[in-house]
């Protein structure tokens, strides 16, 4: 492998790769891809034609990699998964913009081996990671709303006063999580106001 891959040959002084097997983005079929910061980077302007394909290429195939965002830290699986003869693509590493240009050695924790990750892929996919966080808490908060909302509904069906308590609501449709109700049906919902009623007696009680 180029030289400059192999300056830190103790394992212990790698940094440790912050993903591991079990991360995955199975709906994220595309990367973000910051046009300007490629355009105007040393890599495109400086190295070969050649060596740029297969520099995309290899962030490409990082994502498919597991951890994501890795490449296996052997030349000869690289030269495979680029199509490429491993005596040339040695040769293309060697040069100071070559496929591997960025590229650096790390550990992973779930393996006894060493990969690749690149700075900016990792950048990537960190952000990534956090949009996906992001949507789930938007989507969850949504559905925490709606369920709320399908609850006072019913609530107002049986009692309209205790439908416009908002505390109330937010403690039945805790009970009801807590108890794992899973379909809400009269007799659950009768079962969470009694236990709202019961729940501000001992209040009462306990002043």
């Amino acid at each position: 492998m180029a030289g400059h891959l192999r300056a830190v040959d103790d394992m212990d002084d790698l940094p440790v790769y912050p993903f591991t097997r079990e991360d995955r983005l199975e709906s994220h079929y595309f990367m973000a891809w910051e046009r300007r910061r490629w355009l105007n980077s040393d890599m495109r302007m400086k190295g070969r034609p050649e060596c740029r394909a297969l520099y995309f290429d290899l962030i490409c195939i990082s994502f498919e990699q597991s951890p994501i965002g890795t490449l296996p830290d052997d030349m000869s699986l690289l030269a495979k998964l680029t199509h490429t003869d491993l005596g040339h693509f040695e040769q293309l590493c060697g040069a100071a913009y070559g496929p591997l240009h960025k590229w650096r050695r790390c550990r992973c924790e779930d393996e006894e081996g060493v990969r690749l990750y690149h700075p900016v892929v990792l950048r990537t996919l960190n952000e990534a990671v956090s949009r996906k966080e992001d949507n789930r808490a938007r989507m969850e908060a949504a559905n925490i709303q709606k369920r709320l909302q399908r609850l006072r509904t019913t609530v107002a069906g049986f009692t309209p006063d205790l439908a416009k308590n908002d505390a109330a609501i937010r403690w039945m449709d805790e009970w009801l999580v807590a108890e794992g109700c899973e379909y809400r049906n009269a007799t659950w919902i009768e079962r969470a106001m009694m236990s709202w009623s019961n729940h501000m007696l001992d209040r009462r009680m306990q002043r």
